[in-house]
């Protein structure tokens, strides 16, 4: 498949992933909602990079991957630093044994979805 073809794909993913985490808001699934966040936006910049012609996209942490953009575009380097936020919760989102005493979806609340959405 095409660099181009890529990008349109990982950009439909990266979507469909925001709308879930829409739904997953309002169903008061916090912690599902910061990880789709995080997945999303990990899409939108893979297929930022496949659509610059990037022919293998690496990675998951949204910091790496803004540092691979910015050789493209330098304005990712502000979305570099926005983007620590959603990594800090990729992990502990993602694992249940991530939250120390916790199940990842008993500690996530609203609070945590609005700043990561």
């Amino acid at each position: 498949m095409s660099s181009s073809k890529l990008s349109v794909s990982w950009l439909a993913q990266a979507i469909q992933d925001l709308e879930a985490a829409q739904a997953n808001f309002e169903q008061g699934r916090h912690s599902l909602v910061c990880f789709l966040c995080h997945e999303s936006a990990v899409k939108v910049i893979k297929s930022f990079l496949y659509k610059q012609g990037a022919e293998m996209v690496w990675g998951e942490h949204l910091s790496d991957l803004c540092e691979d953009a910015m050789a493209f575009d330098p304005s990712f380097d502000f979305v570099k630093s926005v983007a620590s936020l959603l990594d800090k919760h990729a992990l502990a989102t993602r694992n249940p044994d991530a939250v120390a005493g916790a199940i990842p979806f008993e500690v996530y609340d609203s609070t945590d979805s609005k700043a990561c959405s």
